[in-house]
């Protein structure tokens, strides 16, 4: 059974470095992508310090996401690509990192506490079909080498995972 070992978060490359590795054995011989993307979420929320949602959003067609497993609040169900940080991540095919969603036009506020966004792209290799969204309620929270860190453990279940109908 799998148990989630404290990190030290004073050096954020290593903390992730650590996470990452934590995240690896978690879903270690699991193909499911939906049960890992729910394991993936409650570890980032669990581990990541002062997140107040961490979750994914699926892809549907070409012009709507739906609302994977997450933790956190309750959230909205379907954001349309190109609307709000998550849509608009996908439209732009790029991750996003927002300082302060009060200054991001269209921000969609499923958590009025929550302050900035971290959104990363999941890719396979048929382009994006989905992302990764963390949201914390203190302004300035993300920065580089969070985003780096979640990058990578976007990529740790992308390979982990089956996509197949």
């Amino acid at each position: 059974m799998f148990a989630a070992k404290a990190i030290d978060t004073t050096d954020k490359a290593a903390f992730y470095r650590d996470l990452a590795t934590q995240l690896k054995a978690l879903l270690d011989g699991e193909r499911d992508s939906i049960a890992n993307a729910a394991n993936t979420a409650a570890l980032i929320f669990q581990m990541v310090p002062d997140l107040n949602w961490a979750g994914f959003y699926f892809l549907q067609s070409d012009e709507e996401m739906v609302l994977g497993p997450f933790q956190g609040k309750p959230a909205c169900v379907r954001i349309a690509v190109g609307k709000g940080v998550c849509g608009t991540a996908v439209e732009l095919g790029m991750s996003m990192l927002i300082k302060d969603v009060h200054d991001f036009p269209g921000h969609i506020a499923c958590d009025a506490a929550s302050r900035s966004e971290l959104v990363v792209l999941l890719q396979d290799n048929d382009g994006a079909f989905g992302v990764l969204d963390l949201d914390s309620p203190l302004p300035g929270r993300f920065d580089s080498a969070d985003q780096a860190g979640i990058e990578k453990l976007a990529a740790i279940y992308v390979a982990a995972s089956s996509f197949e109908d």
